[in-house]
């Protein structure tokens, strides 16, 4: 029987450890699979994937959608900017309009916290967050754990932080949850004005001190400066914010010797993160991060479907 039992996925946050581990499991076979010459499989044949992105996201949009088609699904994705949206149509007579053309997967990114979880409750497929406000962006922590997985062969007792803009990320909030429900120790590191009130709640350590908060790490994960969502001075300058909490080699020693470097894309160089750092392919598994996306999305729209397809 499945540990994975849920209608949709519209966050970490009430996940069984078992529910992680069995989309982690799916996921490496799909790695494999995509290693293929064929990479194609009838998992999802005869079914409709729509992808609804509110915000503009290439690099998420054409993961699903390559997971979906991989699987054989028909996908389509849909623009807000060309959509009846821009008319006027509110959020919920999108989903009674998306509702009546019988979508079986419905994969939506939304700029309000919330927003997704709202359209689940109005149409009869499955809903996958691909990211709303800043509350959770599921299935890049999945992609994330993943990542850590395959190289460092657990994910328990792991100390892992997570660095710079914790305040926007969505990211950040759904690697805290899963890293905590998988018994990794979650860090968190950025100035004071970009990191939540009340993140030690969260099952957190704080530093406000790079090189103190990086001693001892086994992974260091980075955070995009979400400048879009900032209204007011939350730093003096970006060259300044570079100096105290930019990842570059110097600071990179305080973490143990073979820590492995992520960042969720997309990066700002010389912003969040020194150009040579990320690049160094003996320590930065950003790319690896990119190609786990699709194997864990494939995943995620095999679980939510198996019901359906009467394998559930």
């Amino acid at each position: 029987m499945s540990a994975f039992s849920h209608p949709h996925l519209l966050g970490i946050e009430g996940l069984k450890e078992a529910a992680i581990t069995e989309i982690l499991d799916l996921a490496d076979e799909y790695v494999e699979q995509n290693k293929q010459t064929n990479k194609k499989k009838d998992v999802l044949e005869g079914l409709t994937q729509i992808n609804l992105f509110f915000e503009n996201s290439t690099r998420t949009r054409m993961s699903f959608e390559l997971a979906g088609k991989r699987l054989g699904a028909d996908v389509i994705n849909m623009s807000t900017s060309t959509s009846s949206i821009k008319k006027g149509e509110t959020l919920i007579d999108t989903a009674s309009t998306l509702n009546a053309m019988r979508p079986d997967l419905l994969v939506v990114r939304h700029g309000m916290s919330g927003a997704v979880k709202l359209l689940s409750r109005k149409v009869d497929c499955a809903v996958l967050n691909a990211g709303d406000g800043k509350h959770e962006h599921p299935t890049q922590a999945l992609l994330d754990a993943l990542t850590i997985r395959r190289r460092k062969g657990r994910l328990a007792r792991l100390t892992v932080a997570i660095c710079g803009d914790v305040l926007h990320s969505r990211v950040a909030r759904s690697n805290i949850h899963l890293l905590n429900i998988m018994g990794a120790r979650v860090r968190l590191i950025g100035p004071p004005t970009l990191i939540p009130s009340g993140a030690e709640r969260l099952g957190c350590e704080v530093f406000h001190n790079m090189e103190e908060g990086l001693k001892g790490c086994d992974i260091v994960m980075m955070l995009r400066l979400q400048t879009e969502r900032m209204h007011g001075g939350y730093f003096p300058s970006v060259s300044e914010y570079f100096t105290l909490y930019g990842l570059d080699y110097e600071k990179l020693e305080n973490a143990k010797e073979d820590a492995l470097i992520m960042h969720p894309g997309p990066m700002n160089r010389g912003v969040e993160i020194d150009a040579a750092v990320a690049d160094d392919l003996t320590r930065s598994a950003i790319q690896e991060q990119v190609e786990m996306g699709v194997a864990v999305r494939m995943a995620c729209l095999d679980l939510l479907t198996r019901k359906k397809r009467g394998e559930g």
